[in-house]
């Protein structure tokens, strides 16, 4: 084999091994990092110890309602080791709590969700702006990115509302919702029997 025959070869090699990036986004539940997908494979595509890192991470959120979705920045260093920085839950699942749904609008604009007030949305945005990503952002320019994340949940920005009439609402919301996932059921049945 000639020397330029095998430095084709060896360029090859180095082309095909994957690089992965350094930094890696993803949320996840506080107190409920697992080995299992999809955080497994993709720490374990970076060389990461997954046992060691769920179990690091279970620790860090104990104190944490179970379940809670946190987003999380991982930055994998040479070593193999990481550092991990773990943000504040998003702002859907605040708007989401603050409204009292579980569930977004299937149509925002179109429907209604729920309703927070302008205090909720203040108060939401004095938790956010302790995440890095929003540490020299105005109070304003969070309570507008928190009012557009209401908005496109579905979820109405009012002065204030009249918690009877709220609590009537919410009542009427879970007949919809149940309907809504009633269609849901049988759209995804109906797609099983024409793959089947």
């Amino acid at each position: 084999m000639s020397k330029v025959a095998r430095a084709v070869k060896n360029v090859k090699k180095v082309v095909e091994t994957v690089q992965h990036k350094r930094k890696m986004r993803t949320n996840i539940p506080a107190g409920m990092a697992v080995a299992g997908p999809p955080l497994g494979p993709q720490l374990g595509q970076r060389g990461i110890n997954v046992a060691a890192f769920s179990k690091d991470f279970n620790e860090r959120t104990k104190d944490m309602r179970e379940g809670v979705p946190l987003p999380c920045r991982i930055w994998v260093n040479d070593d193999r080791s990481y550092q991990l920085v773990i943000h504040q839950p998003t702002a859907s699942f605040f708007v989401k709590q603050a409204a009292g749904i579980t569930r977004a609008a299937m149509k925002p604009g179109v429907e209604t969700a729920g309703k927070i007030t302008l205090k909720h949305v203040y108060e939401i945005a004095q938790i956010k702006a302790k995440d890095p990503p929003l540490e020299f952002f105005t109070m304003q320019e969070i309570c507008a990115l928190i009012i557009g994340t209401a908005r496109s949940c579905g979820i109405e920005v009012v002065r204030d509302y009249d918690p009877a009439e709220y609590a009537e609402f919410l009542k009427e919301r879970e007949k919809v919702v149940e309907q809504q996932k009633q269609e849901l059921q049988e759209i995804k049945e109906a797609k099983m029997m024409r793959t089947a």
